[in-house]
């Protein structure tokens, strides 16, 4: 059977129909968020929740208790009164009522650090996963730092590690819980660990996907709409591979596409273009076409 190949017009209203769908608030952090000083980040967390009940997942660690202590404490700082914790040690635990019961009138969910495939292996397709979909879905606030941010997309990107705790180079793609729109990967703790090879190869290899890569106390806030906005203290590099072609597709990519966002920067991901903030727009910055374009960007 013949198929009809899309026009662009096409595929962009389709992810605007699919981003439609999306109701809450991601807040996806690219690890080691601040928690002594300024704490920017996670004070945009506690704003979105404002007086209702944040829980912290903290099944990513090897370190519960300690987590919880960490968090507890700056989150109390903050202001948050109706502050809980759901821990999970084994899959089996996502079924039970007792814990399922820990996420009723919850209007947050925070997941910690740690290791991103134990959310995924314990979370996938339980009730737990199912209702906090509900929560995200009912207009709630899905947060996640490190690990935590890596498992919001449909397809999460990770790095076998060594004995010695250190990466290996190559890389391996995973399911994610999929709370961001189809087609993103998301990187964290990118320029600290030098993990830009890592996403170039990823998307060179699936040309159709967005890359994402965050950078320590770095955040994007994506809120019921097709743009999300940068906070935070770093950068966050966008690799688009919509336009890529090859020479030596394991070695070589040609037009992969480059931006460079900053605090207060925002992304449209629908257009897969960056958004000139409203302080900035003038004719001087509009492309040809009248459109908002970012002087932070450039072919690679």
């Amino acid at each position: 059977m013949k198929t009809t190949k899309k026009s662009l017009k096409e595929i962009i209203e389709d992810k605007s129909q699919e981003v439609k769908k999306r109701k809450g608030t991601l807040l996806i952090i690219g690890g080691k968020e601040d928690k002594i000083d300024k704490k920017i980040i996670l004070t945009a967390v506690t704003e979105k929740v404002k007086s209702g009940k944040l829980v912290v997942m903290t099944l990513a660690s090897d370190f519960p208790e300690l987590m919880k202590e960490t968090y507890e404490k700056v989150f109390r700082e903050l202001g948050v009164k109706h502050l809980h914790f759901l821990d999970l040690r084994t899959r089996d635990e996502g079924k039970t009522e007792s814990k399922i019961k820990i996420l009723d009138d919850a209007v947050g969910i925070f997941f910690t650090g740690g290791d991103q495939h134990k959310i995924t292996s314990m979370l996938g397709d339980t009730p737990i996963y199912r209702r906090i979909k509900e929560i995200y879905e009912n207009g709630g606030v899905i947060a996640g730092t490190s690990a935590g941010a890596a498992v919001m997309a449909e397809t999460m990107i990770m790095s076998p590690v060594r004995l010695d705790g250190t990466e290996e180079r190559s890389f391996e793609m995973a399911p994610g819980l999929g709370f961001l729109p189809p087609g993103i990967i998301i990187d964290q703790h990118f320029t600290q660990r030098g993990r830009i090879s890592r996403l170039l190869n990823a998307v060179a290899l699936n040309p159709r996907v967005l890359g994402v890569g965050l950078d320590e106390n770095t955040a994007i806030v994506f809120e019921h709409g097709k743009c999300f906005k940068v906070i935070g203290e770093g950068m966050v590099y966008i690799i688009d591979g919509s336009d890529v072609s090859y020479s030596d597709f394991e070695k070589t990519a040609y037009n992969l596409k480059v931006h460079l966002l900053s605090k207060d920067n925002e992304y449209d991901l629908v257009h897969r273009q960056p958004v000139v903030p409203m302080m900035h727009e003038s004719k001087h910055h509009e492309g040809q076409n009248g459109k908002p374009t970012n002087g932070k960007s450039h072919e690679k």
